[in-house]
């Protein structure tokens, strides 16, 4: 038996000893784990006869514009020389001596190179397992937009270390996956199939011993957790070098920010916690909130002192939450892509949170502006972002709802460029990958996207994608890109 195949074979046992019943595989919420480990076994093979060569692949991008997410800039005239999976040089347009006779040469000419694109909040397992859909069907949609890493923020992790390594095994197909902790709930958890409890501080080491088997990048607090939990779970994490996530309720964020966490998901984390209990009362009040009220402005100044990401994911609060039954949401042709099983979940799914929420058509598309005035606010006020979308949810896009979150962030008030550094260097940094990813740079992996279009003119622009470059493969999106079946 193949090294690799033996590895996924091992994987996949530990998969079964850990879930207690073989029966707990097999119900409709893991079936991600029984997929992927018969799919890794598939790639697997490919990947060996694929790296079988004589040596590292040699790729030139020849005489193009790279994006530098540190500046905000556009360098013209570049030569990316990468080596295998790696970058090993950016250099001016020159002859390159000792390049191997069967290297590519890519004409940059009049192209824009990005920092491969990062969605830095994703869910692999949660609703796909739910709408019966396996994780590896979406994968390629990540690619082809550009999405060469994505940050789980929070799914069975078993299953979910099975979309990481199926990710890993084919990675002409699939981002780099970054997998996340089960969201860490009160009893009972608020979606049981991606959710674990805690109800102890106490008991917050002997859960982080078991999950940090798993090697989570990321832990994530869910809505329900109190804050003498939160606070254990954020200070245990931080002492194994692992940073905290936080999808706030019952804990607030002014607490969660004091006891250290990393960072706010999704804008509701902050946005719940800067309505002045006089004003909490009032009819439409969260569409006319003042948002230079003393809560307001203490919160944001705390933020930037300690530097606290916050992940606004708008997008998810547009087309799902707020406004699914806008055509712009519903009707948006991002979705003609999903898998035709997910896109027929979708609603029933919105019945089942009681989507859209809010009110009046015109109270929610209110609330939301707010939404976007409080990005904005942030930005201005230097609290670093991220940019995430919460993909799969109805309407999220996998994959091509990040070009819809960088056109909100954009009409929140971020100029382009920081949109952009939010989407590769804020996203790498949080992940803790910065000196791997996150720009374009020798010495790093070689995860990069060519536009035929500059972004800088027009955040819609990082959509005119020519290739996409993972780990110095190169992958085009005609050849990832179907349209689903109706």
């Amino acid at each position: 038996m193949r090294v690799i195949d033996a590895a996924a074979l091992l994987l996949f046992a530990m998969a079964v000893r850990r879930s207690a019943p073989l029966g707990w595989l097999v119900r409709a919420g893991h079936r991600t784990t029984l997929w992927c480990a018969a799919v890794i076994l598939a790639c697997t093979g490919s990947v060996i006869a694929a790296g079988a060569g004589p040596g590292p692949r040699c790729v030139m991008i020849e005489n193009c514009s790279i994006f530098d997410p540190v500046s905000e800039t556009m360098h013209a005239r570049r030569t990316i020389v990468i080596q295998g999976e790696r970058i090993a040089a950016v250099v001016p347009p020159a002859p390159q001596p000792g390049l191997p006779e069967d290297a590519t040469r890519i004409d940059g000419t009049g192209r824009y190179a990005l920092p491969g694109l990062i969605d830095a909040h994703v869910h692999l397992v949660h609703v796909l397992d739910l709408a019966g859909v396996p994780g590896d069907e979406v994968l390629p949609l990540y690619l082809a937009a550009g999405i060469t890493s994505v940050r789980s923020a929070g799914d069975h992790i078993v299953a979910a270390t099975l979309v990481a390594r199926l990710a890993a095994a084919c990675p002409a197909s699939s981002p780099r996956v970054f997998i996340c902790s089960p969201l860490l709930d009160a009893e009972p958890p608020i979606h049981p199939n991606v959710g674990r409890a805690i109800t102890d501080p106490d008991h917050v080491p002997a859960v982080l011993d078991e999950l940090q088997a798993w090697s989570p990048t990321t832990i994530k607090i869910y809505a329900g957790t109190g804050r003498a939990v939160g606070r254990a779970i954020i200070q245990e994490s931080h002492r194994r070098g692992l940073p905290v996530a936080a999808h706030l309720g019952i804990y607030t964020a002014q607490d969660a920010v004091a006891d250290g966490v990393d960072s706010l998901e999704h804008i509701w984390s902050v946005f719940n916690y800067i309505i002045p209990p006089d004003v909490a009362g009032q009819p439409g009040h969260r569409g006319q909130l003042d948002l230079t009220n003393p809560l307001c402005e203490s919160l944001v100044a705390e933020l930037v002192r300690q530097q606290v990401y916050v992940n606004p994911t708008l997008v998810v609060f547009r087309n799902m939450i707020l406004l699914p039954d806008e055509p712009a949401a519903r009707d948006h042709v991002d979705n003609t892509y999903v898998p035709r099983r997910l896109r027929e979940f979708w609603p029933l799914y919105l019945q089942r949170t009681n989507c859209p929420q809010g009110g009046s058509l015109a109270d929610r598309q209110r609330e939301f502006a707010k939404y976007q005035e409080l990005t904005g606010k942030l930005y201005r006020a230097g609290v670093p972002l991220l940019v995430g979308t919460d993909a799969p949810e109805p309407q999220v896009t996998p994959g091509f709802a990040l070009h819809q979150e960088l056109e909100l962030l954009v009409a929140s008030g971020l100029p382009p460029a920081a949109a952009l550094r939010a989407a590769t260097l804020h996203n790498a940094t949080v992940l803790r990958q910065q000196d791997q990813l996150g720009s374009i740079a020798a010495g790093k992996l070689a995860d990069i996207v060519l536009l035929s279009a500059n972004p800088l003119e027009d955040i819609r622009h990082t959509r005119h994608i020519e290739l996409v470059i993972r780990g110095g493969q190169v992958c085009r999106p005609s050849e990832l890109l179907h349209p689903a079946s109706p």
